[in-house]
């Protein structure tokens, strides 16, 4: 598994969305993009209750924990250290990276969202952000109202030497142009999820298959249960 710096893998980054993964499908729509590739996965619930987000995001974090793959809690740091999860991911709104950092430990894994904008990357770089999120690229059915982004700002991120994460929109058909611009990870939310298991696997080996082709840096896993 190709790496860029502190412990963020190469590849799809899963996102869950309580629409296209219910509770009754979450675990087993996410073992599904591992069996296919995925090397990070958030989990994003708003508005469940805090008992039901704790059983989804503890169920899932088995279900990472044991396939070596990084958890990370959407805009829920307390969440995040309630279940032992390998981060979170923070929107402009929702807390500094300082105060996640200090709360999870060193060794988390903090991204924050950047939408389109440079300076933002610069002062989440800044404040300790280990990837940058940009988007979105593409329109979104799960965020339509998000800001529209331009490649360009791919490859104008790569001097603050962080890891580039992509959102919005992102499928099978269209990521393939976000990785040669510069992205190091893919965050797919209904480009992936929705369909049934086998279709789930098959989408996530797909977005593999791209990064092998685009990505310098990409790498198969030897043996995806021994990657930590």
């Amino acid at each position: 598994m190709g790496t860029m710096n502190n412990r963020i893998p190469i590849g799809l980054y899963a996102i869950t969305d309580s629409q296209l993964t219910p509770p009754e499908t979450l675990a087993a729509s996410v073992e599904a993009t591992i069996r296919g590739g995925t090397v990070m996965v958030q989990y994003r619930e708003k508005v469940a209750p805090l008992a039901e987000r704790v059983t989804q995001a503890r169920n899932l974090q088995s279900v990472c924990t044991a396939a070596g793959v990084p958890l990370l809690i959407n805009d829920d740091v307390e969440l995040a250290r309630r279940v032992g999860a390998a981060g979170v991911h923070l929107g402009q709104t929702d807390g500094s990276a300082a105060e996640a950092r200090r709360l999870l430990g060193d060794g988390a894994i903090i991204g924050i969202t950047c939408h389109a904008d440079l300076q933002l990357a610069k002062v989440a770089t800044e404040g300790g952000a280990d990837y940058l999120a940009f988007g979105r690229f593409f329109t979104s059915s799960t965020k339509p109202g998000a800001p529209a982004a331009s490649t360009d700002i791919l490859a104008q991120a790569k001097r603050l030497n962080r890891p580039i994460t992509a959102i919005g929109g992102i499928n099978t058909q269209n990521g393939e142009l976000l990785i040669r611009a510069g992205a190091d990870l893919l965050a797919v939310v209904g480009g992936l999820f929705g369909g049934d298991l086998e279709t789930i696997e098959q989408k996530a080996k797909t977005f593999q298959r791209l990064f092998a082709s685009h990505h310098p840096l990409f790498q198969y896993p030897d043996n995806r249960s021994s990657h930590k």
